[in-house]
C-alpha cells in the first residue's frame, strides 16, 4: 500500500473510518492498562481522532503520527491548541505541552524522537495495513515504544467477502505479531456492520509485557 492511497483517502474527503465521537471501547478499557495522569499516550496512525482529545481530558500526554497532513491540520484545528512547529529529519513535528503530533512515514519515528512511551492505543492503525506490512509495523512499534503496554482494538472477518481497509487481523496473527513480547488478553467484542457490507467482530485487546517469571 502506498502513500498515495492515503492521501487520496483524506484529499478526497473519503474518510469513512473516522468515527465523530471517542470510541466506546477506548472509554470502557483504557483503564485495564492501569495509567497514573500525566503518562505518556502514543497513538500510530492517528488520523484526526477524537480520542486524542479524551485522552488528553483524561490528564494524559500524547504522541500521535499521521501520514496526512490534512488529518494531523484537521486534528489541530478540532483540539483548538496552539502548536509550536518544526521539522525533525523527515517528519514535521507540532508541539503542545500536553501533544506532541508527528506528520509523515511511522517508519521515520525513532525511540530517540518519540521519548518514553508509557503505553499505546492502537485502534485503527494495525488493521489500516495490509498483511505484507503488518510484520514490520509490528515489529518497528514495538522497538520505539521499549514493548510498552497496547491497548489494540482489532477487525475480524472473512477478508475474502471485502476488500480493506479496514483489514482483518484474527486472534492467531494477532499472537504471530505480538505474542514474543507480550501477555496477550481479550477484553471484550462486539459485532460492527462493516461499510454496511457484512458484519464483522470488534475485539479489544490489553497487550502488556511478559512478566519475569516467563
Amino acid at each position: 500500500m502506498q502513500h498515495d492511497f492515503w492521501h487520496d483517502k483524506w484529499q478526497n474527503n473519503n474518510i469513512g473510518f473516522h468515527q465523530n465521537q471517542p470510541h466506546t471501547l477506548l472509554t470502557k478499557y483504557f483503564p485495564y492498562l492501569n495509567l497514573a495522569k500525566g503518562a505518556t499516550i502514543f497513538v500510530p496512525l492517528c488520523g484526526k481522532s477524537l480520542d486524542i482529545n479524551r485522552l488528553i481530558e483524561q490528564g494524559y500526554h500524547v504522541i500521535a503520527i499521521d501520514l496526512s497532513p490534512i488529518a494531523i491540520q484537521d486534528l489541530i484545528l478540532d483540539l483548538g491548541l496552539t502548536f509550536q512547529e518544526s521539522q525533525i529529519g523527515h517528519l514535521t513535528h507540532y508541539q503542545h505541552p500536553q501533544i506532541k503530533l508527528f506528520v509523515g512515514d511511522f517508519f521515520e519515528l525513532t525511540a530517540a524522537r518519540i521519548g518514553k512511551i508509557d503505553a499505546i492505543y492502537d485502534r485503527a492503525a494495525l488493521i489500516a495495513l495490509p498483511e505484507k506490512m503488518r510484520t514490520r509495523y509490528t515489529r518497528h512499534l514495538v522497538k520505539i515504544t521499549h514493548q510498552a503496554p497496547q491497548l489494540l482494538i482489532s477487525l475480524d472477518y472473512d477478508q475474502n467477502l471485502l476488500a480493506g481497509p479496514p483489514f482483518s487481523v484474527p486472534e492467531h496473527e494477532l499472537i504471530q505479531h505480538y505474542g514474543e513480547d507480550y501477555d496477550i488478553k481479550l477484553l471484550a467484542s462486539n459485532t460492527e456492520n462493516l461499510k454496511g457490507k457484512l458484519i464483522a467482530y470488534e475485539h479489544a485487546w490489553c497487550l502488556s509485557k511478559h512478566s519475569v517469571a516467563d
